[in-house]
């Protein structure tokens, strides 16, 4: 296992090129499956997530061309539905929470799927109910086997219906969407997920045939169709790296401009740290963060404590939190982090506290930060990435604290973050990987 090295406390200048999306690469990179024409996408990210899938879909048949690097060919024209029950699928999909994506397109085109139950981050209970009960609804049929937690469904033909989801999940509505493209008839789904990377999926389909409507909305019609074809897609800038690179300017008293972001699918990114007291310009599609000595976060009206809660789109992205807790530390003041999603998403604060932060871990959803206003700087130690944005977060943190850190399990990081290493030392961080 790999750690970082850092030597915190220097101030950063520079600019930073955003990779492209995770939570959008693994959608649409499950999108070729639906046809047997070729599909080229993108603006990839290269990271351990990403790579982990085009592995998975190269297994599964899919013939895959790389043109560069961020772009490849995807052709699922014979696609080996008898290894999708082999133990080599089941711990190649096992190891991937994104996985479970390549069950809507699968049950579409070739009338069955089947998934293990998918990885990834360990921040709480995440259900996949919202997937099966909207293929359910579709009229396939679906088994799960408690013993080798493997799930399976199948269909003749899905027929479209009316969906109104209980939760608004992001996945589970990309999941769904891809099923029900190729159904028979019209499907309306009422309460989808409708962030970016939705629309962006549903702007991949349409432009290979699909007819998908309301997009943007949490009302879609989709009007079945027999058969989709090919095309290319360009994969958004990842909107949480930009959220990421924003925080760690603030924390480290520095001047970054963040290239190319897409300000326009941004949403209220760029206000929630406004509300912090930091500091940004929209610079053309550019983001410019000043350096600034200190930064005091924003009150309520009637002059109550803050509150920053996530919430489905057009609401604050829950993989921001831990962004926003950690910049807080250093403000001026204090806030409430509500994390309403996941439950186990907050506890990796005992590390923060250990640096030095000001803290009060109310209960598995609920953080109180009290802002030192770099009054008292945090202080280098040795610590472990529990998941992506958690480390991603303790990096941040170290990069701003006094003396060492060594933070261990970075795989966690690499699962999210492209070159994260190589791109913070071309702007000035003291950062180096170790075995």
């Amino acid at each position: 296992m790999s750690s970082f090295e850092i030597y915190g406390g220097k101030k950063l200048k520079g600019e930073l090129t955003v990779q492209g999306a995770k939570n959008e690469a693994l959608q649409v990179l499950c999108a070729p499956l639906l046809t047997a024409e070729k599909v080229t996408i993108s603006n990839i990210p290269d990271i351990v997530d990403v790579n982990k899938l085009i592995d998975l879909l190269q297994t599964m048949g899919v013939k895959i061309e790389k043109v560069e690097r961020g772009t490849y060919v995807f052709q699922a024209k014979e696609i080996d539905l008898s290894y999708l029950e082999t133990e080599d699928f089941k711990k190649r999909a096992g190891s991937l929470r994104g996985s479970i994506m390549i069950v809507g397109p699968l049950l579409a085109r070739f009338g069955k799927g089947f998934i293990p139950k998918p990885g990834g981050d360990k921040i709480g209970r995440r259900r996949l109910d919202t997937h099966f009960d909207g293929f359910a609804l579709l009229g396939a049929k679906f088994n799960y086997d408690a013993g080798e937690h493997f799930y399976s469904i199948e269909a003749k033909k899905l027929k479209g219906t009316y969906i109104h989801l209980d939760e608004a999940s992001v996945t589970g509505t990309a999941n769904i969407i891809m099923a029900a493209v190729l159904a028979e008839g019209t499907t309306t789904f009422y309460n989808a997920a409708c962030e970016p990377y939705i629309q962006q999926l549903c702007k991949m389909l349409n432009s290979m045939g699909a007819k998908i409507s309301g997009i943007s909305s949490n009302l879609l019609t989709i009007e079945g169709v027999k058969e989709l074809g090919g095309c290319y897609h360009r994969i958004l800038p990842d909107m949480i790296e930009i959220g990421s690179f924003i925080g760690l300017a603030a924390m480290t008293q520095s001047e970054i401009t963040i290239k190319d972001v897409s300000w326009e699918n941004l949403g209220v990114i760029p206000n929630t740290f406004k509300r912090l007291g930091i500091k940004l310009e929209r610079r053309g599609d550019d983001i410019f963060v000043p350096a600034q000595d200190s930064y005091e976060i924003d009150t309520f009206i009637d002059g109550s404590i803050l509150t920053i809660y996530d919430a489905p789109w057009p609401g604050f992205t829950p993989d921001l939190l831990s962004i926003i807790l950690v910049v807080a530390t250093q403000a001026k003041g204090s806030v409430l982090i509500h994390q309403k999603m996941f439950e186990s998403r907050l506890f990796f604060t005992d590390k923060l506290i250990d640096m030095g932060a000001q803290i009060i871990l109310c209960d598995p959803h609920r953080a109180t930060v009290i802002g030192l206003g770099r009054q008292h700087k945090l202080r280098g130690i040795q610590m472990t990435s529990p998941d992506i944005r958690a480390g991603v977060s303790l990096l941040i943190a170290a990069l701003s604290a006094e003396g060492k850190s060594v933070i261990h399990n970075i795989e966690q990081i690499d699962r999210g973050y492209q070159d994260i290493d190589i791109r913070l030392r071309n702007i000035g961080a003291d950062i180096r990987r170790i075995n």
